[in-house]
Order: structure tokens, then sequence, then C-alpha cells
């Protein structure tokens, strides 16, 4: 049983930031500007309840959100990681992307692996919908 009063299921900014897929900086901006709540433990730690990180987390995958920051898509499951490896055939490339403790590989075209400049070390995000992987650079 927690603290009387401590939030259920409460995160540190920095695991709130790997679960949404951001830094821990981003995250603290985002605490900062009042875009999502946060208190302080016993400790003197920043930390959130889940049930907020949660609504924060539903919020961030609406498309009017993404649409605001610049990312219109229909699609809901997005990966953000960096190219590890791209092989490219004659027609097809097949690419891998390290997006946090995932690892997402997507056969794409050679020519979209080629337009998107994917090549390891680049940032990319696999962005997933139904059975369907597509790659977008960031």
């Amino acid at each position: 049983m927690g603290q009387p009063g401590a939030p259920a299921n409460p995160y540190r900014i920095g695991e709130a930031a790997a679960l949404l897929g951001v830094s821990a900086d981003t995250m603290r901006r985002w605490v900062d500007a009042g875009r999502i709540a946060a208190e302080r433990d016993e400790h003197g730690h920043r930390i959130i309840a889940g049930a907020v990180l949660a609504a924060f987390a539903r919020e961030l995958a609406r498309p009017e959100t993404a649409a605001a920051e610049g990312r219109p898509s229909s699609a809901r499951n997005r990966f953000p990681g960096i190219v590890t490896d791209v092989v490219l055939g004659d027609v097809a490339a097949q690419v891998e992307i390290q997006a946090g403790p995932f690892r997402v590989v997507s056969l794409i075209s050679r020519e979209s692996a080629e337009e998107l400049e994917l090549v390891p070390g680049a940032p990319a995000t696999a962005v997933i919908k139904s059975t369907n992987v597509m790659i977008e650079r960031r």
C-alpha cells in the first residue's frame, strides 16, 4: 500500500518519458508548461500518476494532436527510433529500426528507402497500421 494521498501507479519523469518515447527533458518541459500534471514524492522527485499519464498518452495519439504538432496521420501506432540496418535489393529494401526496446523490421520499396535517405544512424519512425508497417523519416 502506498502513502495516503499518493497517486496510484506513480511514474518518475524518466519512466514516463520512456513509456511515451520522448526524452526526460521533453517530459520535464511538458510538466513545467502545464501540459501534464506532476506531484512531488517524499524525496522531492516529480511523479506522474498512472491514470494521468495514460490520459496524456491517449491525447498525444489523437489524430488532432498529431496534426497540430505537424505529423498528421491516420495511423495510431508510431515507434520513433534509429535505423540500425538497411539491406537494398533490386526492387525492395529491408529496413531495421531500433525503437526503444523494440526492433522493427520492414520491407519497403528500394525507391522509398533511397528517397527517405534511410541509412544506419538516421532517425526514423516505424508507423504501424493494421498489418502494414510504413517508415517515416523524422
